[in-house]
């Protein structure tokens, strides 16, 4: 009935060896997840390189504009000491030396056309006419050609405004200190209370009222060098008279306060010591 079938054995064959694999299927596993790895990490190696170079060239450039900014500050804070320096000292060479050609010009060409060419004799000329005219007008014949040349200047239009204006100026620095000289440097307060202001006293005026008579200074005030101001009637108690010359003055007002000394002090007058009674017996009231 029904015999049963002997079981063949196949023979393995040696490629059917080959095929099969030569280590377990957990350690192969493992080797794939250590090759994987081993990939990853050189290619995080790989990148980390690029970072870290980007950030050392960073650094690099940060330290060199540091750099460039230290060595630009330094230079341009000793380039404009130099220019501190040497700008009075240009500005004052210059303006010598212009001066110097300026007088010399006018005795100069005199000297040039008769064949003396001597530098420095025009000048030397030109402040002795000076000096010699100085001394002609202080005489009584001087003032006398001196207003006969002021008669004539005063009829003309446009020109008389300018001599004015101009002898107005050289007035208030003459040596003389005349009538129409500043006679006094005062501190008054202007425009309001707590700000003060320079000014030059030109004249005194008695104001007359039915009850009493009050002294009142007129104080000329600049406001564009000494040539245009203001002016002011102010009472002798409101003036302050700091120790100052009129010339050292004009020079605080013309630099525009650069020369004003670091310290102020108060001449003692009359008008203060009342002021200063004044004050203590309000007090003690």
């Amino acid at each position: 009935m029904g015999d049963a079938k002997p079981s063949v054995l196949i023979p393995m064959t040696s490629r059917d060896r080959d095929r099969d694999p030569l280590v377990p299927p957990t350690a192969a596993a493992a080797a794939a997840a250590t090759s994987s790895s081993a990939v990853a990490g050189s290619d995080d190696d790989d990148e980390s390189k690029p970072s870290s170079a980007s950030a050392a060239s960073a650094a690099a450039q940060t330290g060199r504009e540091a750099f460039h900014k230290v060595v630009h500050s330094w230079a341009s804070k000793k380039f404009m000491t130099g220019c501190v320096i040497l700008f009075p000292i240009a500005v004052t060479f210059y303006i010598t030396w212009w001066f110097f050609c300026f007088v010399d010009g006018f005795f100069s060409p005199i000297y040039a056309h008769l064949g003396i060419n001597i530098i420095g004799l025009g000048f030397v000329t030109s402040i002795s006419f000076i000096f010699v005219v100085g001394v002609f007008m202080s005489s009584w014949l001087g003032a006398s050609v001196l207003g006969l040349g002021e008669w004539f200047i005063k009829r003309m239009p446009f020109v008389r405004h300018i001599y004015n204006a101009s002898k107005q100026i050289s007035a208030a620095i003459s040596p003389d200190q005349n009538k129409h000289a500043f006679k006094e440097v005062v501190i008054i307060r202007h425009p309001r209370i707590g700000e003060y202001a320079f000014g030059f006293i030109t004249s005194e005026v008695l104001l007359q009222s039915y009850s009493r008579e009050e002294e009142l200074y007129c104080v000329y005030v600049p406001t564009n060098h000494l040539y245009i101001g203001d002016m002011f009637l102010i009472t002798s108690s409101d003036v302050i008279r700091p120790n100052l010359s009129v010339r050292e003055g004009i020079e605080i007002v013309v630099s525009g306060g650069m020369s004003m000394p670091q310290v102020l002090s108060i001449l003692e007058t009359e008008d203060n010591q009342l002021n200063r009674m004044r004050s203590s017996t309000s007090k003690l009231r």
